[in-house]
């Protein structure tokens, strides 16, 4: 399939999903069982659109990675078994290695926790020509501490933070660094898969039944459960404060994992494209040396 025509597809499929002003946005308006007009009978030629778009998303990497002036930072954020990884692993099974780079952020260490909470992202971020990926990241801040303020008590703040004005400061503060990193270069592309409380169960229950997937359980994803509706929460107010245009979320529905992997692939298809793309054009001094180079294999 030619370029032009994955970039039409995939502006399409990633459209309905994206969030670039957050002032109105409510997290029911977006359905986690959402596939648009395809159904598991076309599940098939949605997993071949992948393939497609694997394929175009390393072309377009290749360009970012030759003209070296722009960083892709793409950030994923969900519940517990919303498909994170596979989605990572599946979306950018055909990237170039040298040319991403891929970070999990789990609890800060004591070392992390003796610096701001933005400190251990913005030391990970990416190079100019290359795609970093944050499998959770800075955000954490303002969902999982959120809902569990006690976490506040061991980032050593010099004073006491006030619990209702801290997450917008935090709003705040994320924007305005997101703003930075745009106006340098860094094209931000942010990604909350949407998985249904149900869903999840399921998952979970999966995890506990087949043991080959036992090592992916932990109980205390279980126990977050019990907090759901505030985690809830907690994303809507941080999409609905962070969401811009130099910044977008995608809601991803999370409930079908085909359909999944094919949007977020169609949205970083979709913000590659947006940055202008190209091979450097080589000048006549290059073409000659070029040449020169050229005449003098052809001779040996």
């Amino acid at each position: 399939m030619k370029l032009k025509r994955v970039l039409k597809l995939a502006q399409r499929l990633a459209k309905p999903f994206r969030v670039h002003a957050g002032r109105k946005f409510r997290l029911k308006d977006f359905d986690p069982g959402d596939t648009l007009d395809l159904t598991s009978e076309d599940k098939p030629r949605a997993q071949e659109a992948l393939q497609i778009g694997v394929a175009a998303l390393a072309e377009l990497q290749d360009m970012l990675y030759a003209q070296d002036r722009w960083a892709v930072l793409l950030i994923f954020q969900a519940m517990d078994a919303a498909g994170k990884d596979g989605a990572i692993k599946h979306v950018m099974s055909g990237v170039n290695p040298q040319g991403c780079q891929v970070y999990s952020f789990k609890a800060p260490s004591s070392e992390e926790l003796d610096h701001d909470y933005l400190w251990r992202c913005m030391k990970s971020l990416p190079e100019r020509g290359r795609i970093g990926i944050f499998n959770r990241s800075y955000y954490e801040e303002t969902l999982v501490t959120r809902v569990h303020p006690e976490f506040l008590a061991r980032q050593k703040l010099p004073v006491a933070p006030d619990q209702k004005s801290i997450w917008e400061e935090r709003f705040e503060d994320i924007a305005d660094f997101e703003r930075y990193l745009s106006r340098n270069g860094v094209a931000i592309c942010k990604f909350f898969l949407h998985v249904s409380r149900k869903e999840q169960k399921r998952r979970f229950l999966e995890r506990l039944e087949n043991p080959e997937k036992n090592w992916k359980f932990s109980a205390n994803d279980a126990k977050e459960r019990r907090h759901w509706d505030e985690y809830m929460e907690a994303y809507e107010e941080t999409i609905r404060n962070t969401a811009s245009e130099h910044a977008p979320w995608y809601v991803v529905p999370a409930d079908n994992k085909w359909f999944t992997r094919v949007v977020v692939a169609a949205a970083v298809i979709h913000t590659l494209a947006g940055l202008d793309l190209r091979y450097p054009r080589v000048g006549e001094e290059k073409r000659k040396e070029l040449a020169a180079a050229k005449r003098a294999l052809e001779k040996e």
